[in-house]
């Protein structure tokens, strides 16, 4: 019989597409240094389409044996995935019994500080010095001024993990959160390094929306650990005929 200290099944889950994410391409295709939005990042609102998205994704979890949805979920502060976990609440995406979404700071986007709302043009024609920066120490240790590097965001999710492994034993837990937190949770789960994360980064955007999903098992040795079922899994929003995104949030040009 195995014993462990881990969630039965664990969902993290990327934020429907945002204002942001519309902004931020809109910068791009002009040409444009710097993103035009006027909320702050933690207040940025889901766009049309991402509600749609949400709703098709609380539709998919809806459609799972009520045994089967989530029990616990934990979400960033940010609106845009406060909305998302809404949507998957209205559509009766979790548990019967359900209580209350746990919001999580810890949860929050990646800081960019002095780089926030630029796009890499702008970076490059405001603070080339730190775009030299960046390129010499790469995007997983580089820490721009008043911002975070992807280690600073694993050092807050390490401890997120605590948490979920000391109050969340045999629970189906669900995250709604940011890329870089899928991201940054696949490395801390998997026990990978700088190489692997980055290659799969490169590999391609997390979709807005999509799930990557970690069932309990165990190791070659006989431990007990959460393994990687499905990432960036997008058939949700395909099976309601919503529009796949897969753009990076507002921020993420300076990634």
């Amino acid at each position: 019989m195995m014993t462990d200290h881990w969630p039965s099944k664990l969902w993290i889950v990327r934020h429907g597409e945002s204002a942001g994410n519309v902004a931020r391409d809109a910068a791009h295709a002009s040409g444009a240094g710097t993103i035009d939005i006027q909320a702050r990042d933690v207040d940025v609102p889901l766009s049309s389409l991402g509600e749609k998205q949400a709703r098709a994704l609380g539709a998919w979890f809806a459609s799972l044996a009520p045994a089967q949805r989530p029990d616990v979920v934990l979400c960033s502060p940010y609106l845009r995935a406060r909305s998302t976990a809404d949507a998957v609440r209205v559509e009766g995406g979790f548990a019967q019994g359900f209580t209350e979404v746990v919001v999580d700071e810890r949860l929050r986007e990646k800081e960019f500080g002095i780089l926030d709302r630029l796009t890499r043009l702008g970076i490059e024609q405001r603070h080339p010095e730190l775009a030299a920066t960046r390129q010499l120490v790469g995007k997983f240790y580089f820490r721009p001024p008043a911002g975070e590097s992807w280690c600073d965001v694993i050092l807050r999710l390490r401890s997120v993990l605590d948490t979920v492994s000391l109050h969340y034993r045999g629970r189906r837990v669900l995250i709604v959160a940011h890329q870089v937190i899928v991201l940054c949770m696949r490395y801390l789960l998997e026990n990978l390094d700088e190489a692997r994360i980055l290659a799969i980064d490169a590999e391609g955007d997390v979709a807005n929306c999509a799930i990557t999903e970690y069932g309990l098992g165990k190791r070659s040795n006989g431990a007990a650990a959460l393994m990687l079922e499905r990432y960036n899994f997008v058939a949700p929003l395909e099976k309601a005929r919503t529009p796949v995104t897969s753009a990076p949030d507002e921020n993420m040009a300076a990634r």
